[in-house]
């Protein structure tokens, strides 16, 4: 009987509790506005401002980006220069493909592969592995980016970093453009 039970009440909260690990569904932002132009925004300098949170929350590092952007066509280049909180810098070229349907491809020198993205409304979805330098050695994370375009200037983004499928930490920034 105490067995029954037990099943029983774990098969009436296991819907709970898998709807909690459900991810987002980037079509639920079709309708949001404004609506995001990843072209018309990454076009000329934006500046990013960002932590990296580990998995209690604690923030391991803080970090500014200064981002020269630009198109033609359908193909972008976005140069990131990255400053952290302890005095080092890093540099990230993405060259981005625009695609027909809403989607867009894109590499980096960091990137392993080829990244992989869509646009919905004001929301940008973009999944990609990146080799990682820890302690002397290179590790390949897997990224889970979300962006949401709030207005003309600003874009917030939100990151989930992890490996074999265990959040590592999550990554948080503020994009504004200069001069829109």
């Amino acid at each position: 009987m105490m067995q029954r039970r037990l099943l029983l009440a774990a098969a009436a909260t296991s819907p709970l509790l898998l709807s909690g690990c459900a991810s987002q569904a980037l079509d639920g932002y079709a309708r949001e506005q404004p609506v995001l132009d990843l072209a018309r925004y990454f076009n000329g300098t934006v500046d990013a401002h960002g932590i990296f949170q580990d998995r209690g929350g604690h923030i391991v590092k803080r970090f500014t980006v200064v981002m020269d952007c630009r198109w033609d066509g359908p193909q972008g280049v976005l140069d990131e220069a990255f400053t952290y909180s302890d005095g080092t810098t890093q540099r990230r070229i993405w060259r981005l493909t625009r695609h027909a349907d809403g989607r867009y491809t894109g590499s980096a020198d960091d990137v392993v592969g080829q990244a992989e993205g869509r646009v919905a409304g004001n929301a940008f979805r973009w999944q990609y592995t990146l080799a990682l330098p820890v302690d002397g050695r290179v590790i390949h994370v897997d990224l889970d980016d979300w962006m949401y375009l709030i207005d003309e200037r600003v874009m917030l983004n939100r990151a989930t970093m992890s490996k074999f499928g265990v959040r590592l930490g999550e990554i948080t920034l503020s994009f504004t453009r200069r001069g829109a």
